[in-house]
């Protein structure tokens, strides 16, 4: 897996979407939620992923789109590290759930947390 975010690894399916909600299973690192559910996709991509910030919290579309940039891009630069070695295809859904503009570095680091948690939860079973 290469540190890009193209566009057949976005997660778009408004069905898979609504199936994520209903069916999947979901770990927390404050103030990331990770909703994931494992799918089969036409492509061979091993990961969809869709990112999503409260319209409740954040009232302008600028701070949502900001918060959006940088889950992203913290997304793009760690995924390779933990989704590489992941036995069948997953579908994310990756949910802002703070409510304070954060910065980069903590996002990334937060979001490291949440893949070390979404790992140990499946390598449970």
């Amino acid at each position: 897996m290469s540190f890009t975010f193209s566009k057949k690894e976005k997660l778009k399916s408004k069905k898979r979407i609504e199936q994520l909600f209903a069916e999947g299973k979901s770990v927390s690192a404050y103030p990331l939620r990770l909703v994931f559910m494992p799918c089969q996709f036409e492509e061979n991509t091993l990961a969809q992923t869709g990112i999503s910030v409260s319209k409740r919290h954040f009232k302008l579309a600028v701070d949502r789109n900001r918060i959006k940039r940088l889950m992203r891009e913290a997304y793009r630069l760690n995924k390779a590290t933990y989704f590489n070695n992941l036995s069948q295809p997953y579908a994310f859904m990756i949910l802002y759930i703070g409510k304070d503009k954060p910065k980069f570095d903590y996002i990334e680091k937060r979001m490291q947390l949440l893949f070390e948690k979404f790992r140990s939860h499946i390598s449970e079973k």
